[in-house]
């Protein structure tokens, strides 16, 4: 694999999962997981993404230990919505990376709500026609950064790369899918992504609406009244009314994923003149679980699967304790 880690973790507010590939191939030889307390980690664009730092920390140690072997040069993935993606046009764009930063990071000036003079930023080019050259660009706050590879180096290993869940997620996909739709689900997020012949063609993340109390406290029912602002109103004021907390925030995070997925089945069918006939799945949620949610909003027709192939795992690799659906990220970031 030349430079590049054979070991990598993926830290998400869900939790921590660590993987070791021997070779470029990323068969997964040992995969591990660890969970963490709701609200230890919150992603974000601002420092503080890491709240319970010492639980982040135990996590990830406890992952990367069941894996490692001898060693400790690790990629890092980490949430999509710590980091800001962009795709960016440009007439003209110099071929050596030294001259091509200063005119991407002044073009991310104007597009980041964070400082991208002192901002972590990596690009790469996905299509060059004369004219036009088409650029991925991805900035990461300095300090946000630092957070992350803060939490690997207390757990007693070395950070390398550093790579945005869904991205990462990508470079796991078959070589055999020349279009892909995918959806990195979880608790807090989504993502949505499409791919034609290796270039990206759309990345919409989605941060969740969260009911964080109970409607029985009236300031707390004008929260719950305000995450619900748009949906059915009969449907909402009967929430309310009956406090049926745990329901309403399942329906609320159900109907955005369906939502996002709608918006991305379209974008897909417009730009490449067919309709997606399957989603790919990667994180939490898992293909069951959107499946689950594409039936229930009417997506007919609609074949869910998961990203990594059960052969993507060597026989010494562990299966039953760490669902394939969270092994997305960490094996895109194994493959060359």
């Amino acid at each position: 694999m030349g430079t590049r880690p054979r070991l990598a973790v993926e830290v998400r507010t869900e939790g921590v999962v660590a993987a070791r590939a021997e070779d470029a191939t990323a068969l997964l030889s040992a995969v591990s997981q660890s969970a963490l307390a709701e609200g230890a980690l919150v992603a974000g664009l601002r420092p503080g993404n890491v709240v319970d730092r010492p639980r982040v920390v135990a996590a990830v140690r406890e992952a990367l230990n069941h894996v490692a072997g001898s060693g400790r040069d690790v990629t890092i993935v980490v949430p999509d919505g710590a980091v800001r993606l962009l795709l960016l046009d440009f007439d003209d764009l110099p071929g050596k990376a030294a001259d091509a930063l200063p005119v991407i990071r002044f073009r991310l000036k104007k597009l980041l709500p964070f400082d991208a003079d002192t901002a972590a930023v990596s690009y790469q080019v996905m299509s060059s026609e004369r004219g036009m050259v088409r650029v991925l660009a991805v900035a990461m706050p300095r300090e946000v950064l630092e957070e992350y590879e803060g939490v690997v180096t207390a757990a007693g290993y070395l950070p390398g790369a550093v790579l945005p869940s869904t991205l990462a997620a990508l470079a796991a996909l078959d070589e055999q899918e020349t279009s892909a739709l995918v959806v990195n689900g979880g608790r807090s997020s989504l993502t949505t992504a499409i791919v034609r012949g290796g270039v990206l063609l759309l990345h919409r993340s989605l941060e969740m609406a969260v009911v964080e109390a109970p409607a029985a406290d009236p300031h707390k029912g004008a929260v719950l009244q305000e995450r619900l602002r748009g949906y059915d109103r009969i449907e909402a004021k009967g929430a309310i009314e009956t406090q049926v907390f745990e329901s309403v925030e399942a329906a609320i995070e159900a109907r955005e994923i369906a939502q996002a997925v709608s918006v991305a089945a379209a974008y897909f069918e417009d730009t490449l003149a067919a309709p997606p006939e399957k989603m790919i799945s990667a994180g939490p949620l898992g293909a069951d679980g959107l499946a689950a949610v594409l039936h229930e909003y009417g997506f007919e027709g609609l074949k869910t699967q998961e990203l990594v192939a059960a052969d993507a795992l060597g026989p010494g690799a562990t299966t039953t304790r760490v669902p394939r659906s969270w092994l997305a990220g960490v094996r895109g970031a194994l493959r060359n």
